[in-house]
């Protein structure tokens, strides 16, 4: 009795500071309860609310809790949900930019160009007017580390991608398709299924840390040397109209609030990555052998090739690309 009393006081509670706040928001992530990257999302939220001294209130919502990842990005638009983070291969078709926004293969891993490439030499700029034209305030992205592919069956050489079903939405599907291989698009809650009951031959994850908390090595235990994409940047929208309701103080806490969520991203990132393979090699999984010369010269290619391909597919796409070839 004195727990159940102590629950209802507690949620009382709860409910008493969400209707105090003058603005109640809610966030929605690609990631489920309990992982690395979920918590940070959190610690976004609850910034916010600690920042605005409880005036607003963001309530959390995981991967599975209301809205699919593939839904994220309309859900903001439409003012369903308030704040979200997508993962632009999802959303190819509405949100054509955003495929080159999260890094194409074949684009640096360095984190320092990745920085100058988005806040120095004006892809900031772009994304804002092209998720704005969308009713949408693009905020501070943040990076991820590279993107890999982990297989049930170990890849020796570039001629065994021919064949292999691939989980790569987006710029990696096409990617693998050059190299031979089918690619299926299937959100990040499907893989471990998708894996162990063959639908698939092998998934590129949004990172290694996803490939971990998402326990694949269980059905896939190898791993690709070779990155599809040196890093991934995936930003933080928010519906303009909700946007707009907020005093500018409240504006500036949020954008506050974001640069550090961008920040603390990629710092705990780079050791969560370290941790991730120790763990997954601590399961078994093992790396591909390290590709021949020819081999990585035929990886190379095919991503380089696909940058001319999404510069056309539409104005803001072709405006990253043609920044991102001047060296």
């Amino acid at each position: 009795m004195t727990g159940s009393v102590a629950l209802l006081l507690g949620c009382t509670t709860l409910v008493s500071s969400a209707s105090a706040a003058e603005y109640n928001w809610r966030f929605a992530n690609l990631y489920t309860r309990g992982t690395a990257f979920g918590e940070v999302y959190a610690s976004l939220a609850q910034d916010i609310e600690t920042m605005s001294g409880g005036r607003m209130a963001v309530k959390m919502m995981y991967a599975g809790e209301g809205v699919a990842t593939t839904g994220i990005l309309g859900a903001v638009k439409s003012g369903l949900i308030t704040m979200g983070a997508p993962f632009q291969p999802m959303n190819a078709g509405e949100m054509p930019v955003g495929i080159v926004e999260v890094g194409l293969p074949g684009g640096t891993a360095d984190v320092g160009e990745l920085s100058v490439l988005f806040h120095e030499k004006g892809w900031d700029k772009v994304l804002k007017s092209a998720y704005g034209e969308q009713g949408l305030v693009w905020l501070d992205p943040y990076i991820q580390p590279p993107v890999y592919l982990l297989t049930k069956e170990p890849i020796n050489s570039i001629e065994d991608f021919k064949g292999l079903k691939l989980r790569a939405p987006g710029a990696y599907g096409k990617f693998v398709r050059k190299l031979g291989a089918a690619p299926v698009s299937l959100t990040w809650s499907e893989i471990y299924t998708a894996l162990a009951t063959g639908v698939i031959d092998g998934s590129i994850g949004s990172n290694l840390i996803d490939h971990r908390d998402g326990n694949h090595v269980e059905v896939a235990k190898y791993m690709y040397r070779l990155p599809l994409a040196g890093a991934q940047v995936l930003p933080v929208v928010v519906n303009q109209s909700a946007w707009n309701k907020l005093p500018e103080d409240l504006k500036a806490i949020v954008q506050s609030a974001t640069a550090k969520h961008a920040q603390l991203q990629m710092t705990k990132s780079r050791l969560w990555e370290s941790e991730a393979i120790a763990d997954m090699e601590a399961k078994g999984m093992q790396w591909s052998p390290l590709p021949s010369a020819d081999d990585q010269s035929a990886w190379a290619s095919a991503g380089e090739s696909l940058w001319d391909e999404y510069a056309e597919q539409d104005k803001y796409s072709k405006q990253l690309v043609d920044i991102l070839k001047l060296k």
